[in-house]
């Protein structure tokens, strides 16, 4: 019989084995496509010699089609927990160098496994997939497995922080759970997710398209918002992730991440004096805005090719992370349309879910209009908003920028959609429309029966743009609380979110709510 030092060498030796995947000559293919193996990528995400793996002897049971006598090391995939900048964070890595990273029954059980000891431990999962998809020799085990996999995607939203990096292939069935996840991140050129192929769209319906065209990472983050952030090759991607997770609190009960701030909160913004054109027909750049308010002016934003009309980021505010949502006029002046609408909305539940505060900056001249718009449900999409904004109970702070017109100044967090706290520049217009729109309606007969229906117009114009082009009628009517000047931006918003750090507001009871999708 074996004595103890038999025992652990034979132990070593059979992990050591495992611990070299799909073998050199696989690992040597991985980086020939620019790609790391998952166990580099697990490397460069966790803290040095922090992480723990968990099931490494996990072996598939499938016997069909010969994967009786085929060995899948660690069943294809890396799964564990250990520090990233500190703190606890569980992960699983799919392992391309064994058979695919294609995902079994077993390998399935793994991510279970590991995403089950995320949600008890109230810690950040992420996965870091690249898969050839479904292990098809294993059948329904496998399709068993993604079940799985999507049901505690679902069961940990809003719970945990979950984050989806693809580094590879990702299709099929494959593609939902990083589409139930809070953020997918993607790689350039080494990356795709799709429901579909090349091969089967060209058989289907007889359309050409490449790998990258139909699914790589600038048509997700560009075309269909899928994606949240791009990266240039792994290690970026992987240092973006770490990024976002300083941001993020470890759970929907855990305190927010402070860090220590070397900025002011009385910082003045003297260059937010002049950043609004006189011409108001002209755009400006609203991430300016951001990037002046924000501690030592740096953002980290989700969706930054993605309905550009809309700009959300996370900054942070005397370290305190918060949640910035602002109209964009640089681009299509900054309207809110069906893109715009569902991007500022996922982001505000998101941020709600973690306690993270609001920041809104409204620049905004009213919904899109057009048959392409509302034959594509923009009356349901903007709805979104109003149930985002009106279901949060963090703190909400909103700032007018300049235009603020009719329902988009309702959906841009106006008090009644309970912002705690509303501010406007003196270059703030709010009303139900814009002063031409408003006099064809309002002075129509006046017009039309003048004997200069053009000077006439200007003149009348001229009257309503005095009572609404400015903020002080909203002010007197108590609609808006202050008019600041917007040097003082910042230091208004250090003050509210500091005095707001503590609150807490209780909804009516239920199951959950109904929000129009």
């Amino acid at each position: 019989m074996d004595n103890t030092t038999d025992k652990i060498k034979s132990f070593e030796e059979q992990r050591d084995r495992l611990l070299i995947m799909g073998g050199e000559r696989s690992v040597e293919k991985q980086h020939a496509a620019g790609k790391l193996t998952a166990r580099e990528r697990i490397d460069f995400l966790f803290d040095k010699d922090t992480f723990q793996e968990t099931q490494l002897f996990v072996k598939h049971r499938a016997t069909l089609f010969g994967l009786d006598s085929k060995e899948i090391k660690g069943d294809g995939v890396v799964t564990g927990f250990g520090k990233v900048n500190g703190r606890t964070v569980f992960a699983a890595s799919q392992d391309f160098t064994s058979s695919g990273g294609t995902l079994g029954e077993m390998h399935a059980r793994k991510i279970w496994k590991v995403m089950d000891m995320a949600v008890e431990a109230r810690k950040p999962f992420i996965a870091l997939n690249d898969s050839g998809g479904a292990r098809i020799q294993e059948g329904v085990p496998a399709l068993e497995g993604y079940g799985g996999i999507f049901y505690r995607n679902s069961i940990a939203s809003g719970y945990i922080p979950q984050i989806t990096a693809i580094m590879g292939p990702t299709a099929g069935g494959a593609v939902y759970s990083p589409a139930l996840t809070d953020w997918v991140f993607m790689v350039k050129k080494t990356s795709y997710m799709y429901i579909t192929g090349p091969a089967v769209v060209r058989s289907v319906i007889g359309e050409e398209v490449s790998h990258d065209e139909l699914g790589g990472a600038i048509a997700h983050a560009e075309k269909s918002g899928v994606c949240h952030f791009t990266a240039n090759d792994d290690r970026e991607c992987l240092a973006k992730i770490k990024t976002l997770l300083s941001y993020l609190p470890d759970s929907c009960h855990s305190a927010l991440p402070i860090c220590e701030s070397t900025d002011s909160a009385g910082r003045e913004c003297p260059e937010l004096d002049t950043i609004i054109p006189d011409n108001p027909k002209r755009g400006y750049d609203m991430k300016k805005v951001i990037i002046s308010i924000a501690d030592n002016g740096e953002i980290f934003e989700p969706h930054e090719l993605w309905a550009k009309n809309m700009t959300v980021a996370f900054i942070r505010i005397m370290g305190r992370p918060v949640g910035v949502i602002a109209n964009n006029p640089r681009f299509v002046a900054g309207v809110l349309n069906i893109n715009a609408s569902d991007k500022a909305s996922r982001f505000i539940r998101f941020c709600d879910a973690f306690n993270i505060p609001l920041l809104t900056l409204a620049d905004v001249p009213g919904y899109m209009p057009g048959t392409g718009q509302e034959w594509s449900g923009i009356i349901t999409h903007g709805a979104k908003l109003l149930h985002a904004y009106s279901e949060a109970t963090v703190p909400k702070i909103t700032v007018v920028t300049r235009k603020d017109y009719g329902g988009a100044y309702i959906g841009m967090c106006s008090k009644q959609l309970g912002a705690d706290y509303v501010m406007a520049w003196p270059t703030a217009e709010i009303a139900v429309m814009g002063a031409e729109g408003a006099c064809n309606i309002i002075y129509r007969r006046e017009i039309s029966g003048a004997e200069d229906p053009k000077t006439k117009h200007e003149e009348l114009s001229a009257t309503y743009e005095k009572h609404f082009n400015n903020p002080y009628f909203a002010a007197e009517m108590g609609i808006i609380d202050e008019v600041i000047a917007p040097r003082d931006t910042r230091s208004r918003v250090a003050a509210l979110l500091e005095a707001f750090k503590d609150k807490s507001e209780t909804r009516l009871a239920k199951k959950h709510n109904n929000i129009p999708l």
